[in-house]
C-alpha cells in the first residue's frame, strides 16, 4: 500500500512537473508575443499625418507607404470630387508619375493622350508639338475627369497595408512648444479625436485653412474660370489642347474623355457675371462665341444652353514657408501658380519626388528639430522646376490677355508670332510649358527672345520714332512681367540653389 502511495506520488510529481514546464513555455510564448504587440501600438504607429487626399495627399500617401511608412490620411470627403481643374498633366508631370509607381492611374478612366498645343489668334492658328522624340511612345499628356484620377490614386495608395485612409475634418494642427505633434480632427460620426504622429504634411488645396501657420501667404486672384462641357464635338487638332487669345483673355479647350470636351473661359478679376440672373449665358454668348473656332461654335451654344456652367477662382500664391518642426506644406496649399499652362499637378509630383529622395535615408522621424532643419532642404531642391513652371504661368498669362496698352499688344503678337517660326522657336517654349524642360535660363532666354523679335518687327522695313518709343516701352513691359514674378519666386534659389546652405543639408543620424 506505501509503496502505492509512493508510486502515485512519484507519477504525479512527474506529471506536475511536465504540465508546468508546458505551461511556462506557453506563457512565456504568450509574453513574448505582448511586446511585440505593444512595441506596435508605440514604435508602429503612426510616421506620417497627411491632410488632405487630393493629387499631391493621395500621390504622397502611396509613395511614403511604399517606401515603408506607416501614414494615416485625413480627408474631409473620400467621394469622387467634381472640379473644373486639375484636369490636364503635362508629359513632364507623367514623367514624374511613372517615376513613383503611379502611371497606372490614368488607366482605366478614358484619359485622352495629348501631344502638344494649337494657338488660335485673329483666324490664324498654328500647332505646337511637344518634343517628344526622346521618349518611349507612351510618354505624352494626360487629360481627363479630375475626380476619376484622383479616386484612382486613392485606391491605389489604400491598397497598402501601411497606409490607413479616413473621411474626418481637421480643425486645427496641435502644436507644443513650437513643434507640430499632430492634428485635431472630426470624424464623418461627428466624434472630436486627436491624432499623432512625427510629421504632419498638409496637403489640403488652394482654399487650405491650415497654411497660415506655416507659411506667410500672399494669395493673388488675377481672374476666374467658368467652366463648361462641350459633348460630342470634334476639335481643330486632335488629342491638342487649344488656346484662343481671345479678348479680354483666353479660352482654353482640352478633352476630358472620348466624348467630352472641357471649356475653360477667362474671366479677368475676381468678380463674375451671375450665372443665376442669365448674366453669364449672355456674355458667353455675345462676347465669347463670337471668338472661339468655328468647328466648336454649336457645341459651345448648346453647352451654354444646358446651364450646366460653374466658376472657378484662379490663385497664385509663391511659396514662402516658415520650416516648422514636425510640419510641412505640400501641394496647392503651399504653391500656387495660374492654371492657363496645366502645370500644378506638374509641380506638386516633382516636389514629392523630391521629398522621397529626402526621405530615403531617414529612418527616425522622432527628432523634429533636426529633421525640420534637414528638410530645409526641400524648399532649395525643389525651386529650379517649381519656380520655372510657376514663372512662365504668370508671364504666359499677362503676354496672352488683351491690353489697351499698345506695347503689351506688341508683345502678344510676338508671341504668336514667335512660335509659330516653328524650330527652337517653338520646341524650345514648349519643352518648358510641358514640363520636360523647366530650366530658369532658357525660360529668361525665350521670354526676351519674344521680346527682341516683337521690336524687330516694329523696326521693319522703317523704324519710326514711334516705333522706337513702343518697342522701348515693350522691352520695359516685358521687364515689368516676368522679374517680378522671379523676385517672388527668390532670384538666388531660382537660378543658383547652389549656394543656398540648405542645399547641402546632411540627413540627421538616427
Amino acid at each position: 500500500m506505501l509503496a502505492e502511495c509512493l508510486f502515485g506520488g512519484i507519477v504525479a510529481v512527474l506529471l506536475w512537473f511536465l504540465l508546468s514546464k508546458k505551461s511556462k513555455q506557453r506563457n512565456a510564448g504568450s509574453l513574448a508575443e505582448i511586446p511585440d504587440v505593444l512595441d506596435a501600438s508605440v514604435d508602429r504607429g503612426t510616421d506620417v499625418i497627411i491632410v488632405g487626399a487630393g493629387v499631391a495627399g493621395s500621390a504622397l500617401a502611396y509613395t511614403l507607404g511604399k517606401d515603408g511608412r506607416r501614414v494615416h490620411v485625413i480627408e474631409r470627403d473620400l467621394s469622387e470630387p467634381d472640379r473644373i481643374v486639375g484636369e490636364l498633366l503635362q508629359p513632364g508631370g507623367y514623367l514624374k508619375l511613372i517615376e513613383l509607381g503611379l502611371d497606372d492611374c490614368v488607366e482605366e478612366i478614358d484619359a485622352q493622350r495629348v501631344l502638344g498645343y494649337a494657338l488660335f489668334k485673329d483666324g490664324k492658328n498654328t500647332k505646337l508639338s511637344y518634343p517628344l522624340e526622346k521618349y518611349h511612345s507612351d510618354v505624352a499628356g494626360r487629360s481627363f475627369h479630375n475626380g476619376r484620377f484622383i479616386q484612382r490614386m486613392r485606391e491605389k495608395a489604400a491598397t497598402l497595408p501601411n497606409v490607413r485612409l479616413e473621411q474626418g475634418t481637421v480643425n486645427a494642427l496641435l502644436e507644443e512648444n513650437g513643434t507640430v505633434k499632430g492634428v485635431a480632427y472630426k470624424t464623418r460620426a461627428g466624434e472630436e479625436l486627436k491624432a499623432y504622429a512625427p510629421l504632419t504634411i498638409v496637403c489640403d488645396g488652394c482654399f487650405s485653412n491650415l497654411r497660415r501657420s506655416l507659411c506667410s501667404p500672399k494669395v493673388d486672384v488675377p481672374s476666374c474660370f467658368v467652366g463648361l462641357v462641350l459633348e460630342n464635338c470634334e476639335l481643330p487638332f486632335p488629342n491638342h489642347g487649344h488656346v484662343v487669345l481671345a479678348d479680354p483673355s483666353p479660352i482654353l479647350f482640352y478633352p476630358i474623355s472620348s466624348t467630352e470636351v472641357r471649356c475653360l473661359v477667362d474671366v479677368p478679376g475676381q468678380k463674375v457675371p451671375s450665372i443665376a440672373n442669365g448674366e453669364m449665358a449672355d456674355y458667353l454668348k455675345t462676347v465669347v462665341a463670337p471668338q472661339i473656332p468655328k468647328e466648336l461654335y454649336d457645341s459651345f451654344i448648346a453647352a451654354i444652353d444646358k446651364g450646366s456652367m460653374r466658376t472657378m477662382p484662379n490663385k497664385s500664391m509663391p511659396a514662402n514657408p516658415h520650416p516648422t518642426p514636425g510640419a510641412l506644406l505640400m501641394g496647392d496649399a503651399f504653391n500656387m501658380r495660374h492654371p492657363l499652362t496645366g502645370g500644378g499637378m506638374t509641380v506638386a509630383l516633382a516636389d514629392i519626388v523630391v521629398l522621397r529622395n529626402l526621405f530615403k535615408p531617414l529612418r527616425n522621424l522622432h527628432d523634429a528639430s533636426a529633421l525640420c532643419k534637414y528638410l530645409e532642404a526641400f524648399y532649395t531642391l525643389r525651386k529650379p522646376v517649381a519656380s520655372t513652371i510657376n514663372t512662365l504661368a504668370g508671364a504666359l498669362y499677362k503676354v496672352f490677355c488683351a491690353s489697351p496698352d499698345q506695347a503689351r499688344n506688341e508683345m502678344r503678337q510676338a508671341c504668336f508670332d514667335y512660335l509659330s517660326l516653328g524650330g527652337v522657336c517653338s520646341t524650345g517654349p514648349v519643352a518648358l510649358l510641358s514640363g520636360l524642360n523647366p530650366r530658369p535660363l532658357s525660360l529668361v532666354a525665350h521670354f526676351f527672345a519674344v521680346a527682341i523679335y516683337g521690336v524687330g518687327r516694329l523696326l521693319v522695313p522703317f523704324p519710326s520714332p514711334k516705333r522706337l518709343w513702343i518697342g522701348a516701352r515693350l522691352i520695359s513691359s516685358a521687364s515689368g512681367i516676368i522679374f517680378p514674378i522671379m523676385r517672388a519666386e527668390g532670384f538666388r534659389q531660382m537660378f543658383f540653389p547652389a549656394t543656398i546652405p540648405a542645399y547641402y543639408r546632411a540627413p540627421p543620424s538616427d
